[in-house]
């Protein structure tokens, strides 16, 4: 089956593209190709309404989701691209919704992201997996910049990130994630939809900024604080934050925080309490 776009041309099947223009899937940069389309509508809707604000979307690869997002009324959408290949592919896209496309062909792990990001922008990524978190950082830092993420992770990585306290999935992202945003794992696609098959299933999370983060902190001082308590988990706060701080024990008294607590135990408000107290030191 051929999609249509607005002006009632045919558009043909992905696989077809695919093949038209000798995209096999590179290995090394963690090429999975989305051939379903009605998977990649249902994306496209979890990203809410689009006619108000720029989309951004990463790796759009031979344009099966770009599509989607298209058909679903996103106005105006800039594609980063690596992959020189898939150019010629995104081109006839952009002839077939002028106006409506633009395509930059550059590594997004070291894209200047503020140099496009200056409206409401919406960022919608089928990411490979091996990049897949670092990216996120980057845009955490830019939240109050975004309107959302509707971002393809493998379901671990989307279960970390909405993780609770006291689960084992409870770590570094999910503090850092749920501090800025509201986390929503909207649903899951089966490997079977993709081309090559991956050897997991991945999951589709939708990232919402908070207008204001969930509790006073200063963002890098935070993000140290986690990592280093996160750096040995199965110990308790007393041993794990020495590593921040010769003797932490004062800190955990001014954040009300109990030293023998394991990291995996902490609200996201108390690993807050800890990083304004460990600001306040080292001022």
């Amino acid at each position: 089956m051929s999609s249509d776009d607005a002006s009632g041309k045919k558009l043909p099947p992905i696989s077809e593209v695919i093949r038209q223009f000798d995209l096999r899937p590179k290995k090394h940069l963690g090429q999975h190709y989305l051939l379903d389309p009605n998977i990649a509508a249902r994306i496209a809707t979890a990203a809410g309404n689009l006619d108000t604000v720029d989309v951004l979307e990463i790796g759009p690869g031979p344009g099966g989701l770009t599509r989607a997002l298209l058909d679903a009324g996103a106005k105006r959408i800039t594609c980063i691209e690596y992959d020189r290949r898939f150019l010629p592919a995104l081109r006839q896209l952009e002839i077939t919704y002028p106006g409506r496309l633009s395509v930059i062909c550059s590594d997004a792990l070291s894209f200047n992201w503020h140099s496009i990001i200056d409206r409401p922008t919406h960022i919608v990524a089928n990411l490979p997996y091996n990049i897949a978190t670092p990216l996120l950082f980057k845009w955490l830092k830019l939240s109050t910049q975004l309107r959302g993420m509707t971002l393809m992770f493998q379901k671990e990585v989307a279960m970390r990130l909405i993780a609770k306290p006291g689960t084992s999935s409870y770590g570094r992202l999910s503090v850092m994630s749920q501090w800025q945003c509201m986390v929503n794992h909207d649903f899951d696609i089966p490997s079977g939809a993709f081309k090559p098959k991956p050897r997991i299933t991945s999951s589709v999370v939708s990232l919402k900024p908070r207008r204001v983060p969930l509790a006073p902190a200063d963002s890098d001082t935070l993000e140290l604080v986690v990592k280093i308590a996160f750096n040995q988990r199965r110990k308790m706060l007393r041993t794990s934050l020495k590593a921040l701080y010769s003797d932490p024990m004062p800190l955990l008294h001014i954040a009300g925080v109990n030293p023998t607590d394991r990291p995996d135990a902490l609200s996201i408000e108390e690993f807050c309490a800890i990083a304004r107290a460990y600001g306040e030191r080292i001022i």
